[in-house]
């Protein structure tokens, strides 16, 4: 079986046909600049070099059409027709309360995914152009959305409801639904298959540290608390993110500034996090960790500042769920850092968990930090939201 997952942003279309016979993306590209000038269409065939074409796309559905055409390319493509591709799984930012769990798409899910537009402005909307894309080019093929939100639905109303009146929840499902669900979904699973254990009987902490971070506390397989909020401001210092700040201080800086919630907001989503403490030196944090070796003193407080927050977090959630068996680094940050992966660690032995500087050194693949005798496993383990998009589609058409 041979599933195409498309993820759609508002000007940009991440795409990979999967086979899920032998669990290999045998291609995956992405669209970018759809509808500005400049547009490129990214190509990479399994075990060969990426090409790049340029290329105008004036909308998703002629992205969609260029994907097609260079998936069936009689010279390098990997299909021979569409008639190969059984089923369609589409990443879909904000589902609400209403979606829980994948569902197939039809009018009605469509709709219920427009609802939730006031939620995700930027991604919802993108989200549907793509879908009804796919409609149009691929007629009769089974269409699943899958939702970021979906794996922490499972939380409790004391972990996801804002301490304000209760009103606003009942009148705009204002709560925590947190983010990035389909990456904290596989890495949970992955790390109990790799630790030879039932998911059911561990207390797991999936740290999933890009750019965007997010973390997770998953009790038996089910996320009872995420550090994502109603946006994805929330939680952790990001790359360009505040996370949790006094709300307060946007007032403060409303009134001193002489600026609109608008422009505020937009500074706390674009130019704070470690951007933002590092006086605007990088986002990126191997810029930053190269800065810091350097002696710059601002990188070195942006690191620092970014790693204490996310020991706060596994500090809380260990105390959330009585204890922890495996704390997980994924994403960006998580699988290649090793110097933030170094100063969250610094926090950690209290727990029970060593911390290898050799092994650390690895980047982009499995591994332990931990030694096996340890009490709580510290291990890595790079994301593959796209096969977790592409089995959830497959489990639900079974």
């Amino acid at each position: 079986m041979k599933v195409l997952v498309i993820n759609c942003g508002s000007s940009s279309l991440k795409y990979q046909l999967i086979d899920m016979e032998s669990g290999e993306a045998i291609a995956k590209g992405l669209c970018e600049r759809i509808g500005i000038d400049g547009g490129k269409l990214e190509y990479k065939k399994a075990g060969e070099d990426k090409k790049v074409t340029e290329v105008d796309m004036p909308d998703h559905s002629v992205a969609v059409e260029l994907v097609i055409k260079r998936l069936t390319n009689s010279d390098d493509g990997v299909i021979s027709s569409l008639a190969e591709i059984d089923a369609v799984g589409h990443r879909v930012v904000h589902g609400g309360e209403r979606f829980k769990e994948a569902v197939r798409i039809d009018e009605n899910v469509i709709k219920g995914i427009e609802e939730c537009n006031d939620l995700a402005p930027l991604h919802n909307p993108a989200n549907v152009i793509g879908i009804r894309a796919c409609e149009k080019a691929m007629a009769g093929v089974p269409q699943v959305a899958v939702f970021d939100t979906a794996f922490h639905q499972t939380m409790e109303a004391r972990s996801y409801l804002y301490a304000v009146p209760y009103k606003y929840y009942e009148k705009y499902k204002l709560r925590r639904y947190g983010f990035h669900g389909t990456s904290h979904e596989y890495v949970s699973k992955r790390a109990a298959e790799i630790l030879g254990r039932d998911i059911e009987s561990l207390n797991i902490i999936v740290c999933h540290l890009g750019n965007g971070a997010s973390i997770s506390a998953v009790k038996k397989g089910k996320c009872v608390d995420t550090s994502m909020g109603l946006t994805p401001l929330e939680g952790l210092v990001m790359g360009t993110r505040s996370g949790d700040i006094d709300p307060a201080a946007i007032n403060y800086i409303m009134q001193k500034e002489n600026i609109s919630a608008a422009e505020v907001m937009n500074i706390l989503n674009k130019k704070s996090g470690v951007l933002g403490l590092s006086d605007n030196l990088s986002s990126d944090f191997r810029d930053l960790a190269e800065a810091a070796a350097n002696g710059n003193k601002k990188a070195e407080t942006a690191l620092d500042a970014y790693a204490l927050r996310v020991a706060k977090y596994i500090g809380a959630y260990t105390v959330e769920m009585g204890g922890v068996d495996a704390i997980v680094f994924t994403a960006g940050a998580g699988e290649n850092n090793g110097t933030v992966r170094e100063k969250i660690s610094s926090y950690l032995g209290f727990l029970g968990t060593s911390f290898d500087s050799e092994k650390n050194k690895l980047r982009g693949e499995e591994f332990f930090l931990s030694k096996p005798d340890d009490k709580v496993a510290l291990m890595v383990i790079p994301t593959d939201e796209e096969m977790s998009i592409a089995r959830q589609t497959v489990e639900l058409l079974k």
